[in-house]
């Protein structure tokens, strides 16, 4: 009978539904916040310096996250092609998340150290110099636009106030830290970056 009530009556049954989904909802993420795996920062991780910071704005602007992931899943496969599989303590820092799923090129959470700045500037340049069958576009541009600092001490100060721990002399030497840099020394600073404080693991 009271079966009967909650399918005859919408309004009940909506709510029971947004009731069921929150209790579910919150038996998933709530225990998350108390594993200090997916809420501490990977030993030696460090937040990134002025001119990664703006690397990582760059790769955002260019849309390089539609095309890469950086993400390794725990699968012997991704595992034996990029390294070890990713984990969340090393993305505490990261606002918002490149994870992803798209792969029309690899997966870059572990590039970092595995080329020289000259390979990335020349894969940047005209990818297929260094990758014949590369589908990737160039990004010549960026060796000619630079950077003037003028708004990275107030990222800075942003994402400390999401819990980055940046220091306060790290967001005074931000506008001189990148002044005079190109926009791809910025990106490949950042790329050179990625993965590197789990890669002994």
């Amino acid at each position: 009978m009271s079966h009967e009530i909650v399918e005859k009556n919408v309004g009940l049954m909506a709510i029971i539904i947004v009731i069921v989904i929150s209790f579910g909802g919150l038996a998933e993420i709530v225990p998350l916040y108390f594993v200090k795996d997916t809420t501490e920062p990977v030993e030696g991780l460090k937040p990134y310096t002025a001119l990664q910071l703006e690397g990582r704005d760059i790769y955002i602007r260019e849309a390089c996250n539609a095309c890469h992931s950086q993400m390794i899943r725990p699968f012997r496969a991704e595992t034996e092609r990029y390294g070890h599989y990713s984990v969340a303590g090393e993305f505490v820092y990261d606002h918002p998340f490149l994870w992803g799923s798209k792969r029309t090129g690899p997966d870059l959470a572990r590039v970092g150290g595995r080329y020289s700045d000259e390979w990335h500037r020349a894969h940047l340049m005209n990818p297929r110099d260094v990758v014949p069958e590369s589908n990737m576009p160039a990004f010549h541009w960026l060796a000619d636009a630079t950077l003037d600092g003028g708004d990275t001490a107030a990222k800075m100060k942003a994402l400390r106030a999401v819990g980055v721990p940046y220091t306060d002399e790290d967001i005074a030497g931000a506008a001189d830290a990148v002044k005079g840099k190109t926009e791809m020394d910025a990106l490949i600073a950042y790329l050179q970056n990625l993965g590197t404080a789990v890669s002994s693991r």
